[in-house]
């Protein structure tokens, strides 16, 4: 046995000869999306015993791997979820932005407009013309705020539609992942390329949630997303889904099925793209939408509520000028009733004071072993008891819920949202110019009053029994007693001496409340219509600077400025998060990259520095050739 010269020189040249394959291979995929760089592993054959030494027999290459560090990956994920998350959000938040800097701007300049006109009104309360524009005022203010409302339904269906498409693409990457698994599982996981493509598609993955990779014993590897959803169980893939919005039904939820098998999936925990575009859609649209509601309704039933303390053109009490506000036109969205409620109540939402609105949204639950009703404060997570009494639920802020038909039964829940639809179905009902109320009834106290007694008109309803049309209307209070007794023009009592409770007082057509004590005071209510009265217009232009929303912290104007700041602030806000978690993601792929990317200079030295192997094996080969030639020619 001796030194084979030629096999050695051939071992030489076969390793030579894959390095520089693994290496062009490199060099060839420097610029290939999600490519992980390989390296060739050589080491040396079996070494052979010639007399008392051992001589080595050539190499080979032992392996050809893939530099993956899983710890990077890992990181990277987290960042691209994060950064994607961040993207998204900024640019939902965005357009909602631009929504109300451009379409937006409108809402309070028409309602200004608005103001101004009644102003104008109260100028001339006699010309027809400028009631006339009056009107266009308030028809444009509605109008503006209907088209706002359908910018924001724009939004909300948009932001589903990208909620579905998502969902649609993650099945397709499931499918895809446990077709790769497959793959693996047949060759123990030693595939470079199909594991690029698997680890390209866990990227494309985690821009939509939030992914955990789990690997395997056989190779592959199973997906979670958002801790909770096992997405592909080895070569087994689940699928994603959407369904419809429980309780509103344009609010679609998302699930995860296998078989015949469906979890509903909780948005918050999943991260990316989905997790920020339902944050979106539930946390900032559906409020500034309530929120617009809220508007609404202020609007309507203020000047409604003015119309009713003044007389019109024609001497009689002012009608509604916009729609009333429990009309069910304005009231459509109010109550949601869960898909999962064993009862059968219909319920529905009266609003009772709108300035005591939130404009949020809340829960209402019953319990059948303490027959208690509680409403939820979905924002704040406050807990209010309600009252039932007859079909009625009372202690809402500023609302009633009612029972219209069948029964509520244990665990029942609903979703109550007092100001849904309202700003779409705002709209200004009256036609005629001499309706609006311009002129108002004149208050006198009685010169021999005693105490601070004072009195503030509400409201007038001249179909009431006893309501005192053209003439006047005197009451005689006794704010000890809690009575009153009232006077026609004459000084003739209508009625016998009668209780009132708390400091309101509703009769004859005549709604008003009292403060302070005395123990007889009188007030008179001058019901006679005069040409030139506008004094009920005065009052209603006043009411652009009172605090009337939001529990008297407010003015109508306020309701609508303060979504918008608070969208403004959201946006920007969601800019400084995308700077932050771009650098983040930036940073984990610059890791990445420099374990796992391609370097052209350092391929291109591997390239010459094996070259040079592959010739210096050529040579042996060619020495080993002259050798042999020259002993066979000893021979002859």
């Amino acid at each position: 046995m001796s030194v084979d010269l030629l096999n050695i020189a051939r071992t030489g040249i076969q390793a030579s000869q894959a390095q520089l394959g693994v290496t062009s291979n490199n060099i060839a995929n420097a610029n290939t999306e999600g490519y992980n760089r390989q390296v060739a592993t050589q080491a040396s054959t079996e070494s052979q015993r010639y007399g008392n030494n051992f001589y080595g027999t050539g190499t080979y290459v032992s392996d050809v791997k893939r530099v993956y560090n899983e710890f990077a990956a890992r990181e990277l994920r987290i960042g691209q979820t994060s950064m994607s998350a961040a993207e998204t959000s900024y640019s939902k938040l965005s357009e909602l932005d631009e929504i109300y800097s451009q379409i937006g701007k409108m809402v309070p300049e028409n309602l200004n407009n608005f103001f101004a006109s009644i102003n104008s009104v109260a100028d001339l309360p006699n010309d027809l013309g400028i009631r006339s524009s009056s009107i266009s005022s308030a028809e444009q203010i509605a109008n503006s705020i209907n088209q706002m409302q359908s910018q924001l339904d724009g939004q909300v269906k948009q932001t589903n539609s990208q909620i579905e498409s998502i969902t649609t693409r993650i099945n397709e990457i499931s499918k895809e992942l446990g077709s790769i698994n497959l793959e693996l599982m047949k060759s123990q996981g030693q595939d470079s390329q199909v594991l690029d493509k698997q680890d390209a598609l866990i990227l494309e993955l985690s821009q939509y949630a939030q992914v955990n990779v789990i690997p395997l014993d056989t190779g592959a590897k199973s997906i979670m997303l958002g801790g909770s959803v096992m997405l592909v169980s080895g070569e087994v893939s689940m699928s994603m889904g959407i369904s419809t919005g429980d309780p509103y039904p344009n609010e679609p939820r998302i699930n995860a099925s296998i078989g015949d098998k469906t979890l509903n999936i909780d948005p918050s925990k999943l991260g990316g793209q989905l997790g920020a575009l339902f944050s979106f859609r539930d946390d900032t649209l559906l409020p500034a939408s309530t929120e617009l509601g809220q508007l609404a309704l202020g609007i309507a039933d203020t000047f409604n509520e003015m119309q009713s303390k003044g007389f019109d053109l024609n001497g009689a009490v002012g009608s509604d000028m916009f729609r009333d506000i429990n009309d069910p036109l304005m009231a459509s969205g109010r109550v949601g009733s869960h898909s999962t409620n064993a009862g059968t109540a219909a319920m529905s939402v009266n609003i009772d004071d709108v300035g005591a609105l939130s404009g949020g949204s809340y829960e209402l639950s019953y319990t059948l072993a303490t027959n208690s009703y509680q409403l939820t404060d979905t924002q704040t997570g406050k807990v209010s008891p309600l009252v039932l009494s007859g079909s009625q639920l009372t202690g809402g802020a500023g609302f009633s819920i009612n029972i219209d038909s069948g029964a509520i039964a244990d665990g029942d829940k609903f979703e109550i949202r007092p100001t849904a639809g309202a700003a779409t179905g705002l709209k200004v009902i009256m036609t005629d110019p001499k309706g609006i109320a311009a002129a108002g009834p004149t208050l006198t106290s009685a010169s021999t009053n005693i105490g601070n007694t004072a009195v503030s008109l509400n409201s007038m309803d001249s179909t009431a029994t006893g309501f005192q049309a053209g003439s006047s209307i005197t009451f005689k209070l006794d704010t000890t007693l809690n009575t009153y007794e009232a006077f026609n023009s004459a000084g003739t009592s209508l009625g016998p001496s009668a209780a009132y409770t708390g400091n309101n007082i509703n009769a004859f057509g005549m709604d008003f409340d009292i403060t302070g004590s005395g123990t007889s005071n009188s007030f008179t209510f001058d019901l006679a219509f005069a040409e030139g009265n506008n004094s009920n217009a005065v009052e209603m232009a006043k009411l652009s600077d009172v605090k009337l929303m939001n529990n008297g912290t407010g003015t109508l104007t306020s309701v609508f400025e303060n979504t918008k700041l608070d969208i403004g602030s959201q946006t920007k806000s969601a800019e400084v998060r995308v700077g932050s978690a771009t650098a983040i993601y930036q940073q984990a792929s610059t890791r990445v990259q420099s374990e796992s990317g391609v370097n052209l200079d350092e391929e291109a030295a591997n390239l010459l520095r094996f070259q040079q192997s592959y010739q210096a094996a050529a040579r042996i080969m060619t020495t080993a050739q002259t050798i042999f030639d020259t002993l066979l020619s000893s021979v002859r």
